[in-house]
């Protein structure tokens, strides 16, 4: 692909090298539709192989998210369908290894909500700044479907095995001053200062020694790529939940933003 094949996310190319790209689809909080999703998964090669680009940083359209998830809509697709389901599984695996085959320096400015595949590439970034009163969630048990498409690989490296699993398990919101203090993020701002941030941190790292800093990185990522399996694990359990009947309750209780009743959670008579 070309930065001009892509719909819903756009490049500004900074002299320094520097490549701010924007998720865009602020109509809806920037949360993904399927070629969204797809784009996700191709982003992280495009950027790899041109050489004006030293350090990527990544953030949302408008003030309000940075991404808000899925569409619902994908959902009650991969609900009813296994075809979507695989599609969705291999998009999902191939968004976590592609930013981890990435050698150059991603930064996610968090200027808002991050949820679903936003929150892969605002977690699995090499620094991240977010916005002190911004939130984020792995929504999954909340929509009756286990934690795969990133968690299980980073979140307990970041933040501890046991703030991963209370926050996983119950799907609870994290503003980022929770976010910094626990681990998860590198850093948090005021929201005005989130993007100029980043940015600045991007042209620091541009400056420096960047066969230094890439093989840096990539050093780094061997403790993602030794939880591989872990990860390859998880994923395969997440999509065997969207064919299950939890997730329809869970998704038309989003839709009817009520509490969910879940068939696995009743007690039998």
């Amino acid at each position: 692909m070309q930065y001009e094949d892509f719909q819903f996310v756009l490049f500004d190319r900074h002299p320094d090298g520097v490549l701010v790209v924007t998720l865009n689809r602020p109509e809806v909080m920037n949360a993904t539709n399927n070629r969204m999703h797809w784009e996700l998964t191709k982003v992280w090669g495009v950027v790899s192989e041109d050489p004006l680009v030293k350090v990527v940083v990544v953030t949302g359209a408008g003030d309000r998210a940075f991404s808000a998830g899925g569409d619902l809509s994908v959902v009650e697709e991969m609900s009813n369908s296994q075809e979507a389901t695989l599609r969705v599984m291999k998009e999902a695996s191939d968004l976590v290894y592609n930013m981890l085959a990435c050698d150059k320096p991603i930064i996610s400015a968090i200027n808002g909500t991050a949820v679903g595949a936003g929150l892969v590439v605002a977690l699995l970034a090499d620094v991240s700044v977010m916005a002190e009163d911004a939130k984020l969630t792995d929504g999954h048990a909340r929509l009756g479907v286990s934690a795969g498409d990133h968690a299980a690989i980073v979140w307990p490296i970041l933040c501890g095995m046991a703030k991963a699993k209370y926050y996983l398990m119950t799907a609870e919101f994290i503003d980022g001053k929770e976010a910094e203090r626990i681990g998860l993020v590198t850093f948090c701002s005021p929201r005005e200062e989130v993007l100029s941030r980043s940015v600045a941190i991007a042209a620091n790292l541009a400056r420096g020694s960047q066969a230094a800093i890439r093989a840096t990185k990539q050093s780094l990522n061997n403790w993602m790529r030794m939880a591989g399996p872990v990860f390859d694990n998880s994923l395969a359990m997440e999509m065997l939940c969207f064919l299950g009947p939890d997730v329809k309750e869970g998704l038309a209780a989003l839709r009817g933003k009520r509490q969910a009743d879940f068939p696995s959670a009743r007690l039998p008579k």
